[in-house]
């Protein structure tokens, strides 16, 4: 019987390529979003490529009553989840802090930190029997660092930080690894979505350095979940070669 990984905003970015890594390495998997056609292509992808079995959930981490009716109305032979990899987030807008959208502010909220502690709530249930486990949590650099007009989308990353090293101490009789993994610059979808779909502005994030890709994460993401049962890794910050923290990036002028 294969291995299951859960995955969280598996339609894009690091969760897509997260799913292709897992299921190329054995795993079935759950891929879970709000863009069902999407996540149907991804599902036809990995049953065509990596012949591994895969679950579907629509849904959005934001609502606590579909996260844990999902969960919990899980088919018998997909309960068994080996790896929960929490992904699903994002930033919106790049604002001075009096200047920021409140709505902006509520969909971080809800989606870094409220979606990652309803996901884990709903699927710890799960593990807790097993007496095995690992909770993946994608953080971000910003977790480390505040930089300027990154305020409310830095305290939600802050929050992750802080969220995975109090469920890594109250989890150890259990025997469930928690790993936080704080990426740098990426190039996904996650500048458009945080300019508003401004595409030429969103394109220049990346100009003058090669960041990092969604497969790059993936394999970092699969590597820590496949260490030996008494090995775990706490969190990991990851940055291309161009950036130094959170706000130091060093652009080629040519």
């Amino acid at each position: 019987m294969n291995k299951i990984v859960c995955i969280t905003g598996a339609s894009s970015g690091f969760g897509e390529a997260c799913a292709l890594k897992f299921s190329s390495q054995g795993y079935d998997v759950i891929i879970t979003g709000r863009r069902s056609e999407r996540l149907e292509s991804l599902k036809k992808r990995i049953e065509e490529k990596n012949k591994t079995k895969v679950l579907v959930l629509i849904l959005d981490v934001r609502k606590k009553s579909a996260v844990f009716q999902a969960i919990e109305s899980l088919p018998p032979e997909w309960r068994n989840i080996e790896v929960l990899v929490n992904n699903a987030g994002l930033a919106l807008g790049r604002d001075n802090f009096d200047e920021a959208s409140l709505e902006d502010w509520d969909i971080m909220i809800d989606t870094n930190v409220k979606g990652l502690l309803y996901m884990s709530r709903a699927v710890l249930p799960l593990m807790l029997p097993q007496n095995r486990g690992h909770i993946i949590n994608i953080g971000s650099t910003a977790a480390k660092e505040v930089y300027q007009k990154g305020n409310v989308y830095c305290a939600t990353k802050h929050a992750v930080d802080a969220i995975s090293q109090a469920m890594r101490i109250d989890l150890l009789p259990h025997k469930i690894k928690v790993t936080a993994i704080h990426p740098g610059a990426a190039e996904t979808e996650f500048s458009l979505v945080r300019l508003k779909h401004n595409e030429k502005e969103a394109k220049k994030v990346y100009e003058g350095f090669i960041p990092l890709s969604a497969n790059d994460i993936a394999d970092i993401v699969f590597f820590t979940a496949s260490l030996p049962p008494h090995v775990c890794i706490n969190e990991l910050e990851v940055t291309c070669l161009a950036q130094a923290n959170a706000f130091y990036l060093f652009k080629d002028p040519a």
